[in-house]
């Protein structure tokens, strides 16, 4: 039952988010507005939730989680229906970046809440599923946002979130437990939040997703581009600065000095970051390159997902049974192959030559995923499963800006090159020659991302093995207890 109602509402946050992204031109006809404008609507709700990941965990950890849990889906449920009924494009930017903080607090307690219910011989197996639902939210939110949009209009899309959220928050308040932090005594935690450290983290973040959004756009050479980058490494100095000093930090740097932590993490950063420019950049190439329709198009890049979503539950449970190593190195070697074969892509490259290399790379990624993120939370106090897993979410999401990023810029870097117009909308618009410098450009990508993932795989090889495959017996007794209180 904890399982279940977890999954349902990281199904339901990961839906909202994808679904919103096919409301977008009709918003813009409907507020007489750009598409870059509009793209807020999508964007103001991706920041808010990615910089308040780590706060939200921390606080987690303190006054605790089902508190956070439901509190997030009471702010997503009001910023749902706010952005539905709102009267200008404005509003509907504030409230969805409002309802982005919602989805904070969700994301940021969800796999914590699995991982301390759960005994640790059965964290891989709880992970994986996890993370097919989120998979499944991620596929299925084009696939409804767009037939909503198409016969109800884009309010529809917003208030979509609304029966959803009510029902997550129902299953949250009748079946979590309580859970109460040592810190806690008669409701009020003994524990201080750290704020400073709120801060810095925040703003150091949200600088530099602004800046990766926007630099390909800019210009990487730009004064402001160069700020904002010196902005966002000086607050993440004084960030690491303030979290040694202070006695109650937001995030313990100690963590870092356990190689299989901080090896896990930079491994999963480099996945990530490799695997994002894929999945945004093939719509791209199927679309401008091969002329497919929309639908097409999707039906091709859909087995990716569905095999990532698949494979990470199976992953995740063998993990648990015969250890981590064999199956990150796996499903590394796995995506290596796949970016290399993605990288011999041509102008006339067949679909019959794409769809299993893309099976491949979602088979990988979930081979990988799941048990490296249970090979991190393996080495974490269960009184910190809530910045840890917080933590991990929030490497995904900067991953993914950063190689949505990176790719847009190396692409359009080539294209103008070659004397077209540095432009994604340049491949779809078509012309003679520029599917060509597109094309280029990708393998370029494709190759570069193959080398993150060979470092990926460097780490992952040097990565020490868990003294323990868990939490101690006494911890261990403490969360059976738990999960047969919940049942």
């Amino acid at each position: 039952m904890v399982l279940a109602t977890i999954a349902v509402g990281a199904f339901v946050s990961v839906l909202d988010q994808t679904g919103v992204t096919l409301a977008l031109p009709p918003l813009a006809t409907h507020f007489d507005a750009t598409l870059p404008v509009v793209q807020w609507v999508a964007l103001g709700y991706s920041l808010t939730t990615g910089a308040l990941l780590l706060p939200m965990g921390r606080l987690s950890d303190m006054v605790g989680r089902k508190v956070v849990y439901m509190i997030g889906f009471v702010i997503f449920i009001l910023g749902a229906l706010l952005a539905g009924s709102s009267p200008s494009l404005l509003t509907v930017i504030i409230f969805r970046t409002i309802q982005g903080s919602g989805s904070a607090m969700i994301q940021a307690n969800s796999m914590a809440i699995l991982t301390s219910m759960f005994p640790a011989s059965q964290r891989g197996r709880v992970i994986g599923m996890y993370m097919t639902m989120v998979g499944m939210g991620a596929i299925a939110g084009p696939v409804i946002g767009g037939t909503v949009v198409e016969l109800l209009g884009w309010r529809a899309v917003f208030y979509m979130g609304v029966p959803l959220g009510v029902v997550s928050l129902a299953a949250a308040a009748l079946v979590l437990e309580r859970d109460r932090p040592a810190g806690v005594e008669g409701g009020i935690s003994r524990v201080r939040f750290d704020w400073a450290g709120a801060v810095l983290s925040t703003t150091a973040l949200v600088v530099f997703l602004l800046s990766m959004t926007n630099a390909y756009r800019i210009g990487w050479t730009s004064p402001l581009v160069f700020s904002a980058f010196a902005a966002a490494f000086a607050l993440l100095i004084s960030f690491i600065v303030w979290e040694r000093r202070t006695a109650e930090p937001l995030l313990a740097l100690e963590l870092f000095r356990r190689k299989l932590f901080s090896m896990g993490s930079s491994a999963s950063f480099l996945i990530f970051l490799a695997g994002t420019s894929v999945f945004y950049m093939m719509p791209f190439y199927l679309q401008g390159v091969l002329d497919l329709s929309p639908g097409r198009a999707g039906m091709v890049i859909a087995p990716t997902a569905l095999c990532f979503a698949l494979t990470g539950p199976i992953a995740g449970r063998l993990s648990d049974r015969y250890g981590f190593k064999r199956f990150e190195i796996t499903g590394l070697l796995m995506l290596s192959a796949s970016m290399l074969l993605l990288s011999r892509l041509t102008e006339d490259t067949r679909i019959h030559y794409i769809i299993p290399v893309l099976v491949m790379q979602g088979i990988a990624m979930g081979m990988f995923n799941s048990p490296n993120a249970s090979s991190i939370l393996s080495t974490v106090e269960p009184a910190r499963y809530g910045v840890a897993t917080a933590f991990i979410n929030m490497i995904r999401t900067t991953a993914n800006v950063t190689g949505i990023g990176l790719a847009i810029t190396i692409v359009t870097a080539q294209m103008a090159a070659q004397g077209f117009e540095p432009s994604l909308d340049a491949v779809s618009s078509g012309g003679a020659g520029v599917e060509g410098a597109f094309t280029e450009g990708l393998r370029i990508t494709f190759l570069l991302m193959a080398g993150f993932v060979a470092c990926s795989l460097a780490v992952t090889i040097l990565k020490p093995l868990p003294r323990t495959a868990g939490p101690t017996a006494a911890q261990q007794a403490d969360v059976g207890s738990t999960a047969q209180t919940a049942e």
